[in-house]
């Protein structure tokens, strides 16, 4: 996780970096307009690069628009989000189980009268799943309930485990509008000091304060799009392993009884 998270953070900041360079080159004397020049002679060859640059110079000058300083915590949101998401899809993936599969070797091991056996299946799966049935195994000399018990105690372990992190991208996909919405009003306050400072209501002052303070909108929700398309996914995959586990857990119970387990 802390590596996904460094690696993203470095993109992030290449990116940042490269949107300030941008800024101080349009505020130069003209060098910009040559350099614009010529990446449109060198696009030509190749209209595919053509339209990649164009959209990845136009969604960079939008950024800049709308006030670099302050979109780059947009931006910050959007990196840290994407982190917890890749991370948490990653894990989940790992941990998703072939239930079916695994409660057939398990079976396979009871009827041969080997406990242990079957409890070394569990501790060589990965996944939740396997975790809880072995916790389920080893309460088998208790009886049923002993078995149910600790099912139930440590699948509560294992949904803390597998929601780990959503708290965090939850508090992305809110704060990201919340700071668009913060910079449209600081936007529009900047665009009515300078009506104040000219002395007239010009349509081209207001046009391009208005523009200028919407980008920021702009920019957290689409932020805040993109994770909360990813934090449904990760709750529906959260979703299909705890049904998983219960039907799992229930199984399990079933062939304990099957095998004459409990006495």
């Amino acid at each position: 996780m802390r590596k996904l998270l460094a690696l993203l953070l470095v993109m992030g900041l290449a990116v940042f970096s490269s949107s300030v360079v941008y800024a101080q080159q349009s505020t130069g004397d003209g060098q910009t307009e040559v350099l614009l020049a010529q990446a449109s002679s060198d696009q030509a060859a190749d209209s595919s690069d053509a339209a990649a640059g164009s959209g990845f110079q136009l969604l960079k000058k939008y950024f800049i628009d709308g006030d670099w300083r302050f979109m780059s915590f947009v931006l910050v949101c959007l990196i840290l989000g994407l982190a917890f998401c890749i991370e948490r899809i990653i894990t989940l993936n790992i941990a998703t189980t072939n239930t079916d599969k695994l409660l057939a070797r398990i079976d396979e091991n009871l009827k041969n009268g080997d406990m242990e056996g079957a409890m070394e299946v569990c501790k060589s799966t990965q996944g939740p799943t396997a975790s809880i049935l072995y916790e389920g195994l080893k309460s088998a000399k208790d009886g049923p309930e002993a078995v149910e018990k600790a099912i139930v105690a440590y699948g509560g372990v294992q949904m803390g485990l597998l929601e780990r992190g959503l708290v965090w991208i939850s508090l992305f996909i809110a704060i990201a509008p919340m700071l668009g919405f913060m910079g449209t009003v600081i936007g529009m306050i900047q665009a009515f000091d300078r009506i104040e400072a000219v002395g007239d209501l010009s349509p081209s002052v207001v046009a391009g304060g208005i523009k200028v303070a919407l980008l920021t909108t702009v920019f957290g929700l689409i932020v805040a799009i993109i994770l909360q398309i990813f934090y449904n996914y990760i709750v529906n995959k959260i979703d299909g392993i705890v049904n998983k586990m219960e039907d799992a857990s229930i199984a399990l119970v079933d062939i304990l009884a099957d095998n004459n387990v409990f006495k």
